[in-house]
Parts: C-alpha cells; sequence; structure tokens
C-alpha cells in the first residue's frame, strides 16, 4: 500500500516538472513524502501483503 502510494506520487512529481507547473512547490512537496515513504518502508523492512 505504502508503495503504490509512494510510485503514485513520484509519478505527479514527474507529471508536474514535465508541465511545469508546480502548483507553488506543491508537487516537491509530494516528492519529499514519497522518498520518506520509500525510506521509511525500507528501514523497516515490511514486505507487501
Amino acid at each position: 500500500m505504502l508503495y503504490t502510494i509512494a510510485i503514485v506520487l513520484i509519478l505527479l512529481w514527474l507529471l508536474g516538472m514535465v508541465s511545469s507547473y508546480t502548483m507553488n512547490g506543491f508537487i516537491h512537496i509530494l516528492i519529499v513524502i514519497a522518498i520518506i515513504v520509500v525510506l521509511v518502508r525500507v528501514i523497516t523492512g515490511r514486505k507487501p501483503v
């Protein structure tokens, strides 16, 4: 579940970078959240259900 959310956030960030429409930095906040989610998942070592 977290991995899927992270992928969606990364895709939204890439879409924002391509379209050059960042909504006052909102897309960059999304990529930071996506990276944090992935790091937490790697650190905790949980496997997908």
